[in-house]
């Protein structure tokens, strides 16, 4: 079922996490990124339509800023013996594939996900220097079926905007995508 990203207020501290990158079996956390000048987390998975849609633009967003002040982080958090596609070897598999110049963590507990709200895949948190939150909601305008091209204008603009050191103009929007694939019992309330 397609829904909208929750939106958390802006000047959010990221929460912490400490999760595992499935190709590397590398341990990652806040810490991992301390030198970078923004940090990107997406909540993505292996099976969304939507996430499938823009995934040759992740990992084109990956390549673009490798070599930049801008920590990448990929997270999937979906339940995978309801979802065995989002199991941690298909995600390799994905990572792999696509050429991922990040890494590509399973989120087990979910509570990485609860912490950061997410509620669909894509996902998007972008945080400055800080750690507070500069940007969430969608990659670009662009959905499986308006015939819109992939361009991640909306991310990129506040990207750059971060290391122009101005604020990211005009109006966030929430991206939409799959909802999270929660393990039984295990929503939140804002799922």
């Amino acid at each position: 079922m397609a829904m909208e990203s929750v939106m958390l207020p802006l000047g959010t501290p990221a929460p912490a996490f400490e999760l595992r990158d499935v190709v590397s079996g590398q341990t990652y956390s806040l810490e991992s990124f301390a030198d970078k000048t923004a940090l990107l987390i997406m909540f993505i998975c292996r099976h969304c339509p939507y996430v499938v849609y823009v995934e040759q633009e992740l990992a084109k967003i990956g390549r673009d800023y490798r070599d930049t002040g801008l920590g990448i982080i990929a997270i999937s958090s979906n339940d995978p013996a309801e979802y065995p596609d989002d199991a941690p070897p298909k995600l390799k598999d994905m990572a792999q594939r696509l050429g991922f110049t990040f890494p590509f963590c399973h989120d087990e507990t979910q509570d990485v996900a609860k912490a950061y709200r997410a509620a669909c895949t894509p996902d998007f948190y972008l945080f400055d220097r800080d750690r507070r939150l500069a940007y969430r909601g969608q990659l670009d305008d662009s959905r499986p079926s308006n015939g819109k091209p992939v361009t991640g204008r909306d991310l990129r603009a506040a990207i750059q905007a971060l290391f122009a050191g101005t604020p990211v103009d005009g109006p966030q929007r929430p991206s939409i995508g799959c909802s999270i694939k929660w393990k039984p019992g295990n929503a939140p309330s804002y799922a």
